[in-house]
């Protein structure tokens, strides 16, 4: 039976920035994954966003490795000609209820280490952004936008030249855990493989996976709750903004908010509906409750102009009754399986947080050796 140091299951970009960092850090480095190329699950389905980190819970995996990925993924974006802009977002207040949320939300961004929010008076948000209807707003600089596709290309680029392998069309089919890790992979009978460290990056499919390991305890794999995101495109104009424009937060989500790629387009979402298979289809219905979310902050929202997208799910570990939730990184001292490290909830931000989620995992590995 062959043997290799580390083998990550899932070709997204967590999976992907996990693979570059082990492989610089001097590991042997195979990456499984069960579709014909990398990124075409969540991390092809968000909206490109680069979070600043603002609304994550104090002291949580998300606050922190938000805010140190952020970091990372400008640096890592500006020293490799990976295309992105700070455009900054406005969060916008259109009552006076939600005006008194703004002074929160600058205060708790400033504790997870987001100290560049201004508060705008109504004058000074339309000034830079005429179109809009606001009561007051947030400005956040550092929030912007990155080519994720180009993104991933280039950290493959480097891991691969550093002897990482990434391996298609290879679906994860089961494993045995405890002293010693084999894992079956691709294929109707599947090729047998040791290794010292198995790593679960699987995204949407990461508690699937985890069930599938015999030897690791059943009480440890969280449930999963899909929480589906559907996003419109405008037709026939073009949005009058130049930068991102999200409303004050909602149970849930960061509620219908614009944003736009690369080109300057808008997109719209995501909105939320819990579903329980997994299924990317929009449904266009879903547009009447997008045209009044809108037009509160726009009001100049063209009738009839909004078509389906796309949608992207996230991974939930609470239900729908639970506002937030939180990364889940468990290793070896969490669940007390050797050589094994479970991702487990790893959705928004975590295209932001990719670099730092690499880097946590490196050091759980560095810790056990």
């Amino acid at each position: 039976m062959d043997s290799i140091e580390c083998i990550i299951i899932g070709g997204g970009v967590v999976g992907i920035a996990i693979a570059r960092e082990l492989a610089f850090s001097g590991h042997e480095v195979l990456l499984i994954e069960a579709e014909p190329s990398f990124g075409t699950g969540n991390s092809s389905r968000n909206s490109e966003v680069i979070h600043a980190g603002i609304y994550y819970p104090h002291d949580s995996l998300m606050a922190k490795l938000c805010v140190e990925g952020r970091r990372k993924l400008y640096d890592f974006c500006r020293e490799n000609h990976i295309e992105h802009h700070p455009l900054g977002k406005l969060i916008v207040a259109t009552n006076e209820q939600e005006a008194d949320k703004l002074a929160a939300i600058a205060a708790h961004a400033s504790l997870n280490g987001v100290s560049d929010l201004r508060r705008l008076s109504k004058a000074e948000a339309m000034a830079l952004e005429p179109e809009l209807q606001v009561t007051e707003a947030l400005h956040s600089p550092s929030t912007g936008i990155v080519d994720s596709h180009g993104f991933m290309t280039a950290m493959i680029g480097q891991a691969e030249t550093e002897g990482a392998m990434f391996v298609y069309r290879s679906p994860f089919l089961g494993a045995t855990v405890g002293e010693e890790i084999e894992v079956s992979v691709g294929g109707s009978e599947g090729t047998r493989l040791k290794c010292r460290w198995l790593i679960n990056a699987a995204g949407l499919q990461a508690t699937e996976v985890a069930s599938r390991m015999e030897g690791f305890p059943t009480a440890r794999t969280p449930r999963t709750y899909y929480a589906k995101g559907n996003y419109f495109a405008l037709s026939g104009c073009r949005a009058p903004f130049r930068r991102l424009i999200y409303p004050v937060p909602v149970a849930g989500g960061l509620g219908v908010h614009l944003t736009l790629d690369l080109a300057g387009q808008a997109r719209f979402g995501p909105d939320v509906e819990w579903i329980d298979t997994i299924n990317f289809d929009v449904d266009g219905s879903r547009a009447n409750a997008f045209y009044s979310a809108i037009r509160r902050y726009w009001p100049g929202l063209p009738d009839d102009s909004l078509v389906p997208a796309y949608s992207g799910i996230r991974p939930k570990i609470v239900g729908p009754e639970v506002a937030k939730q939180d990364f889940r990184i468990d290793g070896p001292a969490d669940h007390g399986v050797k050589g094994l490290i479970q991702l487990f909830g790893i959705e928004s931000p975590g295209l932001t947080s990719s670099l730092a989620i690499a880097s946590f995992v490196n050091e759980i590995i560095a810790g056990s050796n």
